[in-house]
């Protein structure tokens, strides 16, 4: 009989290197959400990586005080209709959720979910008006 590994609970810069590495990889590759994060990776790969693990580390580990990052910078178009929002929420939920279980892993989704509802309202008022 095979036993499930079980997870942990995100502690460490390494962590945070794995969510977000992962994460990045899969909307990347993603059918809906690929050409965006693609627009990304031709800006500035690196300098996005590095913003996404300072963010993180500094949001979950409370590390790397006044070197915030950004959590989804300008350079990441995401569309304005909530089915894309919803879909890269769902795809970060999921990668936390494939890698990490505890306070912090729930934290991240929390977090997550607030960017997704801030996203939501920006684009929105970012619509034309007739």
């Amino acid at each position: 009989m095979k036993t499930i590994p079980s997870l942990h609970d995100i502690q460490t810069e390494g962590d945070i290197k794995t969510l977000v590495d992962t994460l990045c990889y899969k909307a990347t590759n993603d059918t809906l959400l690929g050409a965006s994060f693609g627009a990304a990776a031709r800006i500035h790969w690196p300098h996005y990586l590095t913003s996404q693990y300072r963010y993180w580390s500094n949001t979950l580990l409370g590390q790397g005080a006044g070197e915030g990052g950004e959590p989804l910078p300008e350079q990441v178009v995401m569309p304005r209709s909530g089915a894309h929002i919803e879909h890269w929420l769902n795809l970060f939920s999921s990668t936390v959720e494939e890698h990490f279980a505890g306070s912090k892993a729930e934290e991240a989704k929390k977090v997550a979910h607030q960017m997704a509802s801030k996203i939501g309202l920006i684009r929105s008022r970012e619509l034309p008006v007739d």
